[in-house]
């Protein structure tokens, strides 16, 4: 996967959500739409709902801030979605079996900040308040 797009299969696209629990929500693969879900996100952030979902290596969150993400865990790529309960724009092509996705960034987690570096302008930005204890791959 290269920085500016990333795809996925449908198998694993396809994966529900690890164990749930409170502001978590399974997705079942047979009628998942990246777009359907980055939507409902970005109203979570609009309503000041903070919300994590993870779908295989994706995770798209909302905070009480207004902010919302969607991250590649894997790769450390990031796209975000809402800030301040505004809606950013995005772009993800998707078909019935693959989507891509046009990554705007990469992030890393810092003990409790989300520090997030900007593929075009090269900003590092450094946020605080953030689940970055959910957001963080598993080690």
């Amino acid at each position: 996967m290269n920085a500016s797009m990333a795809s996925s299969d449908e198998s694993r696209a396809g994966r529900s959500a690890n164990k749930r629990g409170p502001g978590q929500r399974l997705v079942d693969g047979a009628r998942f739409r990246l777009a359907d879900e980055v939507r409902t996100i970005q109203r979570r952030a609009a309503n000041h709902d903070g919300r994590v979902v993870i779908i295989g290596q994706l995770t798209l969150f909302s905070t009480e801030t207004g902010d919302a993400w969607l991250l590649d865990r894997d790769d450390h790529l990031a796209l975000r979605l809402a800030r301040a309960g505004d809606p950013e724009p995005f772009h993800i092509e998707e078909t019935d079996t693959s989507f891509a996705i046009d990554w705007k960034g990469h992030y890393r987690i810092e003990g409790a900040a989300f520090v997030y570096t900007d593929r075009d302008t090269g900003r590092t930005t450094t946020i605080l308040g953030y689940p970055t204890e959910k957001l963080a791959p598993a080690e």
